[in-house]
């Protein structure tokens, strides 16, 4: 795509895009009376407009018919989390029995790897990326001392070449046939928080499964970014939040994908709970556990309905656009940041973007290398109106979210640079 970096350019973008009025649906943070320069969904999106509503109907629900709400209404509580499937499946290409909204993120990553790891002497590894958020990092740490290995041993971090800032895809797959059969459990992020780079998931569950190990993946980073196709891709596990760039609010809850030749198999080891207990057999209160078939089987509690009800109005909003248009406009508007930071290096190497150029390597979210006086520009850059989110040592990352941040938005973060 052809663009330039004028602000005409960015507003006739924006008066041809056809996701604009999404951005209404929105509420932004004020600054000196205008709305932010908001780029930091891939950390918590922005609230959007139907969750207020949605929250007083459930606490009208609760004051009207207490522990009735249970079974009567339009959404009775007993089946929440079937309103939330269709819309969830969609979003991460799945069947719907093969996913559950339930618990937050790292909680269900560890449910998921009780019945996924499942070590022996001889079969024990975990493959991760280098630099994986530290919640992954401290999961699979104590996963593997729970049993009883060392996590110097056990655990096989793949990291750059030399002189690199992102993985390569090779060098993946070749330390996953370099540690083949003790290799137990290749565990990515599908896009790395720091990066921003989004791994080639089909490439890495074809190479766990063929040294005979299962392939999870924590896609935090990575939902309601970028299509996913997590059963075409044969994922066999897969665990995200709600509140980054599906905008369900602070602790939103968590979606689990498990596949259906796993969720199908009742005798597949779990930590059981009432939820997860089949339904047609949950009231006789009668020992013996009996999973419901698919993801709803790894269920513990029943919903928690608060928390769940800002999730609905998102997800049906996601539903409403379909991950393809979004994705559309996402490389679009990433590609025109990178344009602008690009053309402000022609004079004098002033930032470097550590997430790949490749399009297909990315979602909404760049991550940029300012130098020694990172820091600084990043105050900068706050006093003037602009929410991103800094990392040490120098990074700054930016995500514009293609569901309410517009062209114009980039333009004027580009500018504030520019000065």
């Amino acid at each position: 795509m052809e663009y330039n970096d004028s602000l005409d350019f960015a507003k006739r973008m924006d008066a041809e895009d056809p996701l604009r009025a999404y951005r209404d649906r929105f509420y932004f943070p004020q600054h000196n009376g205008k709305d932010v320069l908001y780029f930091c969904g891939n950390s918590l999106g922005l609230q959007p407009k139907g969750v207020q509503e949605i929250l007083i109907e459930e606490l009208e629900h609760w004051r009207q018919h207490a522990v009735e709400g249970h079974f009567r209404g339009d959404r009775p509580w007993m089946y929440y989390h079937k309103f939330l499937r269709p819309q969830s499946a969609r979003l991460v290409g799945a069947k719907e029995d093969e996913v559950v909204v339930m618990n937050t993120l790292t909680t269900n990553l560890h449910l998921l790897m009780v019945s996924f790891y499942r070590p022996t002497p001889q079969r024990y590894k975990i493959i991760m990326e280098a630099g994986a958020f530290p919640s992954d990092q401290y999961a699979m740490e104590t996963q593997v001392k729970w049993h009883g290995f060392d996590p110097a041993e056990a655990i096989v971090e793949v990291a750059p070449r030399a002189g690199e800032e992102t993985l390569r895809s090779e060098d993946i797959i070749e330390t996953i046939k370099k540690h083949g059969e003790q290799t137990a459990v290749v565990m990515f992020g599908g896009v790395n928080y720091y990066t921003g780079q989004f791994f080639d998931l089909a490439a890495i569950s074809k190479a766990a499964h063929d040294v005979g190990a299962y392939a999870g993946f924590d896609l935090a980073h990575a939902a309601g970014n970028l299509p996913l196709k997590l059963h075409d891709w044969e994922v066999d596990f897969a665990c995200w939040c709600s509140y980054k760039y599906l905008n369900s609010g602070p602790g939103g809850p968590s979606g689990i994908f498990v596949h259906e030749r796993h969720g199908n198999n009742p005798d597949l080891p779990r930590f059981g709970g009432w939820w997860g207990h089949d339904e047609e057999r949950r009231f006789l209160m009668e020992k013996g556990f009996h999973p419901m078939k698919g993801a709803a089987g790894w269920q513990l509690s029943n919903a928690q309905i608060l928390a769940m009800a800002p999730h609905l109005v998102s997800l049906n909003m996601f539903d409403e656009v379909g991950m393809d248009a979004l994705r559309e406009k996402s490389l679009k508007l990433t590609g025109y940041m990178e344009f602008l930071l690009r053309k402000m290096n022609e004079k004098e190497q002033r930032f470097r973007i550590l997430t790949p150029t490749d399009p297909a390597q990315r979602g909404c979210q760049l991550s940029i290398a300012a130098g020694e006086d990172g820091k600084r520009l990043f105050e900068h850059l706050t006093a003037n109106g602009v929410i991103a989110d800094w990392r040490e040592p120098e990074v700054i990352r930016v995500a514009p979210v293609p569901l309410y941040n517009s062209f114009e938005d980039v333009w004027q973060f580009a500018n504030l640079l520019r000065q």
